[in-house]
């Protein structure tokens, strides 16, 4: 049976439809960094979301070839994940998606080290011939967090925010959005085969107490 990070850490993948504080421990990506509207058809977005694939999946088909991971185990890649910002704005502003910058991430299995991580761009772009130079080995350390499970489109998660707020004010947090700690969101559907209105997305925002 292959590893599923969503059913091994259901506190961090499937939260409940209503706000809880979470504390993230530090965990490995394949990062890609980029800016623009992530609905454009030929945009940035989608390239990188190319390069992540190419090099998750010669990771994780790695036991097929001559290069061996230490204490490599079959795994599910896991979901997409998304940290969003927009220079000048607190919060997400979703009537302007052309100003948006993001970092797209892949969770990484703990046992692929950057030697790896390496071995897996190389390979990935001599074999799917795209340039993957682009991805990064990236350590995110979240850790205190509030996060809600959102039921619905992209545009209507001001909505779920706007809960997620009002629980940390009266639970005793404070938002702790800033340049490095940044809105998170976890893709737990496939927007090409679900219907907008059933999309289910974690939204994670960063806390600290008082």
């Amino acid at each position: 049976m292959a590893f599923d990070f969503k059913k091994e850490f259901k506190e961090y993948y499937l939260p409940p439809c209503k706000p809880e504080i979470v504390n993230v421990p530090p965990a490995n990506f394949i990062a890609v960094r980029g800016s623009g509207n992530p609905n454009d058809e030929d945009g940035d977005y989608k390239h990188a979301l190319n390069i992540l694939y190419a090099v998750a999946y010669t990771l994780k088909m790695s036991y097929k070839t001559d290069y061996k991971i230490n204490g490599f185990y079959e795994y599910v890649v896991p979901p997409l994940e998304g940290f969003w910002w927009q220079d000048g704005v607190v919060g997400v502003d979703y009537s302007n998606k052309s100003t948006f910058n993001w970092i797209s991430v892949l969770r990484l299995p703990d046992f692929i080290t950057r030697k790896d991580f390496d071995w897996a761009v190389s390979t990935a772009t001599k074999k799917k011939k795209i340039d993957c130079s682009r991805a990064e080995f990236l350590t995110i350390n979240e850790g205190l967090c509030v996060q809600i499970m959102h039921i619905g489109t992209y545009d209507q998660e001001t909505e779920t925010v706007k809960l997620m707020d009002d629980f940390i004010a009266t639970a005793g947090y404070t938002n702790d959005l800033s340049s490095t700690r940044l809105h998170h969101e976890i893709y737990l559907s496939d927007p090409r085969k679900t219907a907008p209105e059933k999309l289910k997305t974690v939204i994670r925002h960063p806390v600290r107490e008082g």
